[in-house]
């Protein structure tokens, strides 16, 4: 498959990829002893124990060969030691790219406007940690001398859904290890009902609420805090003793009487890759304690470590990346599943496909120039067991050919289970990820066109132990550095979302009744 790189001039090489066009059969490599074989062979070690797996992925040894030279070609190792070093990487907004020093220092300080952005960092993060232990110790409490038991963070995008996914991945495992301080939830849409639900479910008296908005200004988030306002008041509670912020310092809530508390992110790292700053590190340490974030981070460090490997085959998240590109440039694939088989993974896909398909979904490059080549990838999913009896069909014998990721952990989080014919849910999970693994890749013959599997269906997994705040910081940072490696190879910029603006900007003429043709008109129906 031909492809044209228009002034990619670190890409190539990129030709090299086009002398394998005869794909991997992976009904004759993942069948019999050989495919024994290259599962042992195909795999890489990730952070915190786990393994990527790629043996069911159409690459041979000479597919690799040519990932790992287009890996050098495009100089990935050496783009992101300038990303984490502090260079203007978000040509966009000119702009640093900084949520791996949130983690750790990877390379040289990063000094901006005269302040260290890793001290900047370490001391948001003590804030959110010191109200974490006064609010637990029951230091601060509520306007009748009671602690509170409930957080809510406020927020849309980036500041939900990342923080959201990894509270819900831990919530059983925190109750079960004692390490769940205060439930949390999450109102993020700006339809009512959202808010109201959420509301509803909680003790006001006892529920603190975090409103995060970086610029201060977004609408859903603010429309949402003001609901949140309201019914305080309405209460007869103290908004005051019941809001924080976590905003930038120059946004109008930084410095606002409205609230008790306001933690501090900046312009350097973007909503979706916030999960490792206040973003997440206030609600997650009001929930779990700040122990358990600081896991959650020292998982996401060991990731990115591995990250900084120039051997693909050494650098689990570089190789996925290369995996990734060589399916959606080369082979023509439109769209990748991400399919956790543990039910706490349930809203990671979710916050995957922010993550991706906002950082990567561009038609332009980082020049501001229009690309003849695709980009990122459609990005969807669901937990194991649930997508098999939902869309899995599509998967199995559609007409298009989608990659899978899967993601699996050897065992349950809470260690409760039942054994019925001979093995427990928990052997059924990952036999049930085994053999889906092995049904896309071999298929299955029939004389009943209907009953055949055709197989040569592409899948990769992801496994470990259990699922604890380490590897979920692992996990998150795979697949921010993957996104991140994609971003380099396709010469996008992955960190702004100038795709996002737009509505948010006709939504505001359509409140203001300024407006005009089909806009008015869709108005008009809606009886706005």
């Amino acid at each position: 498959m031909a492809i044209a790189w228009k002034n990619l001039d670190t890409l190539v090489s990129f030709e090299h990829l086009n002398t394998f066009k005869n794909k991997v059969n992976l009904r004759e490599a993942m069948s019999g002893e050989n495919g024994a074989k290259r599962v042992r062979r195909y795999q890489v070690p990730m952070a915190e124990g786990m393994v990527y797996n790629f043996a069911a992925k159409e690459v041979d040894d000479g597919v690799l060969a040519a990932l790992g030279i287009l890996a050098k070609e495009a100089q990935l190792v050496e783009k992101f030691e300038a990303l984490y070093n502090g260079d203007i990487i978000n040509t966009g907004e000119k702009r640093r790219v900084l949520h791996h020093l949130a983690r750790k220092q990877q390379g040289e300080d990063v000094i901006v406007d005269g302040v260290n952005k890793r001290d900047f960092y370490l001391t948001q993060q003590k804030r959110a940690a010191d109200f974490a232990n006064k609010v637990h110790a029951g230091e601060l409490v509520n306007e009748e001398g009671k602690t509170y038991n409930t957080v809510v963070q406020i927020g849309i995008g980036g500041s939900d859904l990342g923080p959201r996914a990894i509270y819900l991945a831990l919530e059983n495992w925190a109750k079960a290890t004692g390490n769940l301080k205060m439930d949390a939830k999450f109102i993020s849409n700006v339809d009512p009902d959202d808010a109201a639900a959420v509301l509803n479910a909680v003790d006001l008296s006892r529920s603190l609420f975090i409103v995060v908005t970086k610029s201060g200004t977004t609408l859903e988030t603010l429309t949402n805090g003001q609901f949140v306002k309201d019914a305080l008041e309405k209460a007869n509670l103290d908004p005051t003793k019941h809001m924080l912020a976590v905003t930038s310092e120059t946004s109008p809530l930084a410095k606002s009487d409205d609230y008790m508390e306001a933690i501090f992110m900046d312009d350097f790292i973007g909503g979706r890759f916030s999960s490792s700053s206040a973003v997440g590190g206030l609600v997650l340490s009001l929930a779990f304690g700040p122990e358990i974030f600081a896991r959650i981070l020292a998982g996401a460090a060991a990731t990115d470590d591995l990250t900084k490997n120039e051997d693909i085959l050494e650098n689990p998240a570089m190789l996925d990346a290369l995996i990734g590109l060589y399916e959606r440039n080369v082979q023509g694939y439109p769209s990748t599943a991400i399919l956790p088989y543990s039910q706490a993974l349930n809203r990671f896909p979710a916050h995957l496909q922010q993550c991706d398909m906002e950082s990567n979904g561009k038609s332009v490059n980082r020049f501001g120039e229009e690309v003849n080549y695709v980009t990122g990838p459609v990005i969807f999913g669901e937990p194991g067991t649930n997508g098999q009896h939902s869309f899995y069909q599509l998967l199995h014998q559609g007409t298009d050919m989608v990659p899978l990721q899967f993601i699996g952990f050897r065992n349950s989080q809470l260690g409760t289970d039942v054994v019925i014919e001979d093995s427990n849910s928990q052997q059924k999970l990952c036999a049930n990820v085994v053999a889906q693994i092995v049904a896309f890749a071999c298929g299955k013959d029939d004389e009943d066109n209907n009953k055949v599997f055709k197989g040569s269906r592409p899948s990769s997994i992801i496994i470990g132990d259990q699922l604890t705040p380490e590897s979920m910081g692992a996990l998150l940072a795979h697949y921010e550095n993957k996104i991140m490696f994609q971003g380099f190879l396709w010469n996008v910029n992955s960190f702004d979302q100038e795709g996002v603006q737009l509505g948010k900007i006709l939504a505001k003429k359509v409140l203001a009744h300024d407006t005009e043709g089909a806009l008015k008109e869709y108005s008009d129906l809606m009886n706005i």
